[in-house]
């Protein structure tokens, strides 16, 4: 049986490294989803037929309730939603790997077996992890779903309260390895961990967001291996291997597309972000240019090529099937229509993507900003549908910007600029974006949704 587990386990194995190189493309992420879930599947089922095994009553009432709970949720959350889901589930996984921890801490003290250092080590760690992971993840489902304000909270000693916090912990759990007995030490652990996830997310800005869904994603994988090492199981720690990785890696990725290091992002990043004031701005300033429905609409119908660029703001109004249908229109009056993703556009990972691809949006449209930035001086009209940030060209000159540095969109080198808002409100970085006064810049205000839809109607009648 042992030799079946562990075959068993290195097909699972390569399925999930095919399962995450297949999730690298749009086109065959479904496929990569899928291997992914058969190699877990499989995995599963061979623990299960493990003899060691007491009672399966227990684990089916999970399998039964887990699964209820599961589809309802996939049945029920929209795709605006995906960000504070994906956030939950990090939590999930994250607190399900404590809890193991502690349960495999109460086995052997009970069967009075001599704990080895190394397992002592792995429980520790599985606590301190998954309980960051627990809490961090809860705070982060806050501000997704607005239950917690999206700006940047910081409190007196932030820094300091957080770095005596983590070595009481450490501290803590060089103890409990010298002495196995001490379980209000545990306890202490797991209690200080939980207000560490706390504190150290709730710094973090609603648009840093992705960055922390993916950091908190990581430290999910890196808790479940952990816990990998503490049942002795090589099918949890090769899974929490890869998931730890793949997250922090994509974290890296990220923080790159904002010019900014993770330790920047995680210790609350900008003082003036997410404010709502009216920020400054090195570059032109004065009046900006508005446009209406039908003024735009008889601009886009003498043009040969759109970019559209979507946003939080897209997101937020639920417009995606409304930028779906003004593509379509544009494409039956022979207009080419691309899109162009920021990296950190929305609030999670592939965000804009995802919205996108629900509303039936071509994969083949969608355009990294290093496939499309150097094309833009070639589009006749850009529009960008609640963006801001990353379209601000004051990333490129002003060293006085607080995004200076960061690779942005080049909408600007556009010959006409389109830009949906509500109003000239500034972005999560709280400073002006100076797109908005540029001379090929029209402002066409209103809440995405709607004001698509009218452009849309426009645009059919001409």
């Amino acid at each position: 049986m042992q030799i079946v587990s562990y075959l068993v386990y290195l097909i699972a194995s390569i399925l999930f490294i095919f399962g995450i190189k297949k999730l690298g493309s749009p086109k065959t992420a479904r496929q990569g989803n899928f291997l992914s879930s058969l190699g877990m599947f499989l995995a599963v089922v061979v623990t299960l037929l493990d003899q060691r095994v007491i009672s399966y009553e227990y684990i089916i009432l999970g399998i039964v309730v887990g699964s209820a709970i599961g589809s309802i949720l996939a049945l029920k959350v929209p795709m605006t939603g995906m960000p504070q889901m994906v956030g939950l589930l990090n939590g999930f996984g994250g607190g399900a790997s404590a809890l193991v921890a502690f349960a495999e801490y109460f086995k052997e003290a009970d069967l009075g077996i001599t704990f080895e250092i190394s397992t002592l080590i792995t429980i520790v760690l599985s606590i301190l992890i998954g309980s960051v992971t627990f809490t961090g993840s809860l705070i982060a489902f806050g501000k997704l779903q607005e239950l917690i304000t999206g700006k940047v909270i910081k409190y007196p000693l932030q820094n300091p309260i957080n770095i005596i916090l983590i070595l009481a912990v450490i501290v803590a759990g060089v103890f409990v390895v010298l002495d196995p007995t001490r379980i209000d030490l545990l306890y202490g652990i797991a209690g200080v961990s939980l207000l560490l996830g706390v504190l150290l997310v709730l710094p973090i800005g609603g648009a840093d967001m992705p960055v922390a869904v993916s950091l908190l994603n990581s430290y999910s994988g890196l808790a479940a291996s952990m816990t990998g090492f503490v049942l002795s199981n090589n099918m949890l720690i090769i899974a929490g291997a890869l998931v730890g990785a793949s997250g922090i890696i994509l974290t890296l990725i990220m923080c790159r597309g904002m010019n900014r290091s993770l330790m920047n992002v995680v210790l609350g990043g900008w003082e003036s972000a997410g404010g709502d004031g009216g920020g400054t701005s090195a570059g032109p300033q004065g009046d900006a240019k508005s446009v209406d429905a039908e003024e735009l609409a008889m601009i886009l119908d003498s043009v040969q090529s759109v970019v559209i660029v979507p946003g939080y703001g897209m997101a937020v109004a639920q417009a995606q099937h409304a930028v779906r249908d003004l593509t379509n229109i544009l494409e039956k009056k022979g207009i080419n229509v691309r899109f162009a993703i920021h990296p950190v556009a929305g609030r999670m990972p592939g965000h804009m993507n995802v919205l996108l691809a629900e509303a039936q949006v071509s994969y083949d449209k969608l355009f990294a900003l290093e496939d499309i930035n150097d094309d833009f001086p070639n589009v006749d009209v850009a529009i960008i549908v609640g963006a801001n940030d990353v379209v601000n060209p004051a990333a490129r000159h002003d060293k006085n910007s607080p995004i200076f540095g960061m690779p942005i969109l080049n909408v600007d080198y556009a010959k006409t600029v389109v830009v949906n808002k509500r109003s000239l409100n500034v972005g999560y970085a709280g400073i002006q974006n100076e797109l908005f006064f540029y001379p090929n810049t029209l402002m066409f205000f209103g809440s995405a949704k709607e004001a698509i839809t009218k452009l849309n109607n426009e645009l059919k009648e001409l």
